[in-house]
């Protein structure tokens, strides 16, 4: 007789946790996950085992699952996942029970966050504020990120100036509009291909939206750009190709420009003259290869903002069972930011279930 779906999955957890770990696996470049069992590498100094309660899916999870990211590539299987929320079991450093946000490095020696647990050295976790939703905690972390730094610390973004967000109906530009908004923009414009997706973006901070049209040259869009926004004195380009080519016709005098994806091409034409006529300064941002300390003063400023009710973002949940849904969902651009549950892990906790825990040396650099 044949197995339901429901049945498998129930079969295949109970084996996992007989022989190891219930995990997403990748086994190839180009695959989607399965459900399946690993072995957790056994805990050494340094690190910590931690039980993932809450793992977002990033665009960045299925590029390097593709085979094509310049930065990481794995040729054996492993247990995808970037990120995640979870509970410390074991550590030298963080008692047991802390809860914790951890960035993964998933590599086919050690699983990343869609699994049970995950093994995550110690320089790769902070521990939550106290009364902090582990869903939303984990769906802003390196969205949140990809947005707060790039905005605030690499462009230096002030009060009253102008703010223009390429691929603004994503994750990342969703908080984007809303960072920018909440921190005293003058001038918030969104631009992304969805029209829908764009006016859901007016009730959150947008000033202006403007779509992308297909076969539209960069001389007519920059228009329009200028049009809704005037000239921009900040630009987060999620896109680059077509798109920052026009962005760069609006920029205002010393305009700061700052990229975080390529969307729309993997090369962009910069004239010189506009580059040094205007004084832009275009500079890049990888969350990749910034340390997570370094992240920290964004990651308090983010989950502040969720504790005070002041960032609203939009949340699919999927067990982890169907990982598989779940790649599908993120490879159409859902417009929402989907997290992967382990099974019993869905609710989030009390603040008399949490435990408090201050890192060492966490003084101000």
């Amino acid at each position: 007789m044949r197995l339901t779906d429901a049945r498998f999955r129930e079969k295949v957890a109970v084996a996992a946790e007989a022989h190891g770990i219930l995990a997403g696996i990748v086994d190839a470049a180009g695959v989607e996950p399965r459900l399946g069992s690993v072995v957790l590498p056994p805990r050494t100094a340094g690190t910590s085992v931690v039980a993932v309660v809450a793992a977002p899916l990033n665009p960045l999870d299925l590029l390097i699952a593709s085979g094509k990211f310049h930065s990481a590539r794995h040729e054996a299987p492993y247990v995808p996942g970037s990120e995640c929320v979870g509970v410390v079991l074991d550590s030298d450093c963080f008692p047991a029970g802390t809860w914790v946000y951890a960035e993964c490095h998933a590599s086919p020696a050690t699983p990343g966050a869609f699994a049970t647990k995950t093994l995550v050295a110690d320089q790769d976790l902070l521990a939550l504020p106290d009364g902090l939703d582990p869903v939303m905690a984990a769906a802003v972390g390196n969205s949140g990120t990809a947005a707060f730094m790039p905005l605030m610390e690499n462009a230096g973004l002030r009060p009253g100036e102008s703010v223009l967000i390429l691929g603004a109906t994503g994750a990342v530009g969703q908080l984007a509009v809303q960072i920018a908004h909440r921190t005293g923009a003058g001038h918030v414009t969104a631009v992304a291909r969805n029209s829908a997706a764009l006016q859901r973006l007016l009730p959150l901070g947008a000033d202006a939206v403007v779509d992308l049209r297909p076969d539209e040259g960069t001389e007519e869009l920059a228009a329009r750009i200028l049009a809704a926004s005037g000239p921009v004195d900040v630009v987060l380009d999620g896109l680059y190709g077509p798109p920052l080519e026009a962005a760069l016709k609006a920029c205002a005098p010393r305009a700061r420009v700052v990229n975080i994806g390529n969307l729309a091409g993997a090369t962009a034409e910069i004239p010189a003259g506009l580059l040094r006529g205007k004084q832009i300064t275009l500079s890049g941002f990888a969350g990749l290869h910034t340390p997570l300390q370094d992240k920290r003063s964004a990651l308090n400023w983010l989950w502040g903002a969720l504790t005070r009710g002041e960032l609203r973002v939009e949340v699919r949940t999927f067990p982890l069972s169907d990982l598989p849904t779940a790649w599908r969902a993120q490879a159409e651009s859902p417009h929402a930011k989907c997290v992967i549950l382990p099974e019993g892990a869905r609710r989030a906790p009390s603040s008399a279930e949490r435990t408090e825990h201050t890192m060492p040396d966490e003084s101000e650099s």
